[in-house]
């Protein structure tokens, strides 16, 4: 390769104790990528870019390279600036010796970075089981402030960015039917791709022009989110090509709502999706959800596919062919029709509503399940409040409580007419909110229940004091005011929630006689 000649000496001097300015015999640790080879030793690390040019990015220059070095540190330091520190030069000291930041000649450059532990990253704690929802909500929250944060990109995205990235990935698929995929399988996910594009196209389009087009990660698998000091944060985002980082924030995050389905834990992709909708209030833009998650497998099929040609090691080769057929597989199947069901959770605060709905929520449907609909969020959401905040009186006046109640059916209208499945989680305490509901699914000839949520009033009072950091503004005030409503009679399937909430789960579980969650599960 040409980066054996005009790189050579640069490689030799990132790769050794001097270039971090440890001993001798200090051990320096190397990973090679097919674009950059990265250095560890003691805390620090040094990235440099490899000398190469591909349809995707060009290193081939210096100058390029420090270019791409500085972009990293800017797309990164929005997320993790205490991880990447600052760009350094290779440069060659009158006694031909390299140096960083020395007074000769510039040779290269490197990203210089804070080292962390490797046992923090996402994939390593989903492999091992010890992926958290707590873990899972934070790093949701992340991706939710970056793209809130993030610079509004018209000029990407879009039809016209969508249709490039489907035409690559069945290009690049299609070259390796026959040898790696089955050809009618390549076939047949092109053709469910291409309709779920021209279906979305309009929405697609329409969502670039109000500005939901972001410059994000671009590359948002668990491989790039770390605990850092406790703390998710997101790394190595792309900076190489604004085609790649440049998309529809949906499309952002579904690639780690894939990943997560990929690696068989649909209960978590299941609750990352609705944290980052109660978070960025983003419901219109499910329709197209399916496909954004279909075309992030595929990029993975491609990618895994591309590995295993590539690899020298013929088990390595047949473990990339066996990966890239799996997402393949996934790919296809997260676009297959689906048949939509509305379940309605109610009862009064402290029963347990919200945690038994993102309970149920992964058993509703293919993954990642079922989209939640808090009236407690919307309520945040209406106001314009962060939904961890507490709202003032007024805003749970009956007006105010009728405009709630009223988006929350328009919602799960949208949602099921969409394809998918719904979890309304209100008090439901009046007949009329409830029938309300129940219309929705009725008015569509699909499948609806309703479930009464009933526990001891002392229940009720532990759990709403031991709240922390939740939508719900209830307290014990509210909960003594609740215990004066007459509900009327109820139809919906009582459910005892006096116990745990995996009890509770079951109860209802049984009630609706679910099966259980469907598995992505493949070799991560």
């Amino acid at each position: 390769m040409a980066e054996r000649d005009e790189q050579a000496d640069a490689i030799a001097f990132v790769t050794s104790p001097a270039a971090f300015g440890a001993a001798d015999d200090a051990d320096v640790e190397r990973i090679d990528t097919h674009i950059s080879i990265v250095a560890l030793c003691g805390e620090r690390v040094l990235k440099l870019k490899r000398a190469v040019k591909f349809d995707f990015l060009d290193f081939s220059t210096p100058d390029k390279r420090k270019a791409a070095c500085e972009a990293e540190i800017a797309v990164n330091r929005r997320t993790a600036p205490e991880i990447y520190l600052g760009v350094r030069t290779i440069t060659r000291q009158a006694d031909g010796r390299l140096a960083l930041d020395g007074g000769g000649e510039t040779v290269d450059h490197v990203v210089a970075m804070r080292r962390f532990d490797q046992a923090g990253l996402f994939d390593r704690l989903a492999q091992s089981g010890a992926l958290t929802d707590a873990m899972v909500d934070d790093a949701v929250d992340a991706v939710a402030d970056l793209h809130a944060k993030a610079r509004i990109r018209t000029d990407h995205g879009g039809a016209k960015g969508m249709a490039w990235v489907i035409d690559d990935n069945l290009e690049s698929l299609a070259g390796d039917a026959g040898e790696i995929f089955d050809e009618a399988g390549v076939a047949a996910l092109a053709e469910r791709t291409r309709s779920a594009f021209a279906g979305q196209r309009d929405l697609i389009e329409a969502r670039r022009r109000e500005g939901r087009v972001r410059q994000g990660h671009g590359d948002l698998h668990l491989r790039n989110i770390c605990l850092i000091d406790g703390r998710a944060t997101l790394f190595d985002a792309i900076e190489f090509n604004d085609e790649i980082a440049c998309g529809d924030v949906l499309y952002d995050l579904a690639f780690l709502i894939m990943d997560l389905m990929a690696r068989g834990l649909p209960g978590l992709a299941c609750r990352a999706l609705n944290r980052y909708l109660w978070r960025g209030a983003d419901w219109l833009g499910m329709p197209a959800f399916r496909l954004y998650l279909s075309c992030r497998a595929a990029v993975r099929a491609k990618t895994s596919a591309i590995s295993a040609r590539s690899d020298e090691d013929g088990a390595q080769r047949r473990r990339f062919a066996r990966r890239a057929r799996d997402y393949l597989a996934l790919a296809t199947r997260l676009l297959e029709p689906q048949s939509p069901r509305l379940v309605a959770v109610g009862g009064l605060s402290g029963t347990g509503k919200s945690t038994l709905a993102i309970g149920l929520a992964p058993w509703l449907g293919a993954a990642p399940g079922a989209v939640v609909l808090r009236s407690d969020v919307l309520r945040k959401q209406a106001f314009g409040t962060a939904i961890e905040r507490k709202l003032p009186p007024e805003a749970y006046d009956r007006a105010a409580t009728v405009k709630v109640y009223g988006r929350m059916s328009e919602l799960a209208g949208s949602l099921l007419d969409a394809g998918w499945p719904a979890v309304t989680d209100a008090v439901f305490a009046d007949a009329g909110e409830r029938d309300a509901i129940q219309k929705v699914a009725d008015g569509r000839s699909l499948s609806f229940a309703g479930l009464w949520l009933e526990a001891p009033v002392d229940d009720l009072m532990r759990r709403v004091n031991a709240r922390d950091r939740d939508a719900s503004d209830a307290d014990e005030t509210v909960v003594r005011h609740q215990t004066a409503y007459d509900p009327g009679p109820i139809a919906w399937h009582r459910i005892d929630a006096s116990g745990t909430p995996g009890q509770t789960l079951e109860r209802a579980r049984r009630a609706l006689m679910l099966n259980p969650v469907v598995s992505d599960t493949q070799e991560p």
